[in-house]
């Protein structure tokens, strides 16, 4: 896999760089400043980028602009934004188009080493990926009117999992029920969402999609 860096702790930087290449993967770029990640990304068009959401010169979302800025010009882009910490609305909008192949990340996680490196192949295969924390902490601002509403308690439990990108088998490990049952949840989370199965394997990611926007809503 092709993969661009930003990240402006240099220490940080290049032990990414070093894990990823010590895994197979070529990373084409790593740079420090907002303002050249646009144009790495142009330049390489990865398989992937790794982001940091604050980078130089203001420390305040420039890399999670030229994260949205690089998906309207290379559409599908899989993007796996990192932060310090849970920031609310940073998520929100790298979700805003609705769009798959993106993750969101504390940037504790990297030192977790095979949660980072499957986390960054879920994002560029496709799929979302985001941080455990960033559920926890979402999950406490529900708003009316939930789009979710009709779920049970053990489907919204399967849909969290499923936000963090977990598959059936896992899911079904970590609630201590049998894969079956949560194939069932599953196809009633898709049925209550009105998610046709024409949809294929899109159903999963909108599902997680509506999931994360519900939950982020203010």
């Amino acid at each position: 896999m092709r993969i661009v860096i930003a990240e402006d702790n240099a220490l940080l930087r290049e032990g990414i760089s070093l894990l990823l290449t010590s895994v197979g993967h070529e990373v084409c770029e790593a740079v420090e400043d907002g303002g050249e990640v646009l144009p790495a990304l142009l330049r390489h068009r990865p398989d992937a980028a790794v982001l940091d959401v604050r980078l130089p010169p203001g420390f305040r979302d420039e890399g999670l602009r030229a994260a949205v800025a690089a998906r309207e010009q290379l559409p599908g882009l899989p993007v796996l934004m990192l932060s310090q910490y849970v920031e609310h609305a940073y998520a929100a909008r790298l979700l805003a188009d609705g769009a798959a192949g993106v993750g969101y990340l504390l940037k504790d996680r990297v030192g977790r080493v095979e949660e980072f490196l499957d986390a960054l192949e879920r994002v560029a295969a496709g799929g979302v990926a985001m941080d455990p924390e960033v559920i926890s902490q979402l999950m406490v601002r529900r708003v009316r009117n939930d789009p979710l509403a009709a779920l049970s308690s053990r489907e919204r439990e399967v849909l969290a999992l499923m936000a963090e990108g977990h598959g059936n088998g896992a899911i079904g490990g970590l609630l201590f029920i049998a894969e079956t049952s949560v194939n069932k949840h599953i196809g009633n989370i898709f049925g209550k969402l009105g998610l046709p199965a024409s949809d294929g394997g899109h159903r999963r990611v909108r599902a997680v999609l509506a999931y994360l926007r519900s939950i982020d809503a203010s």
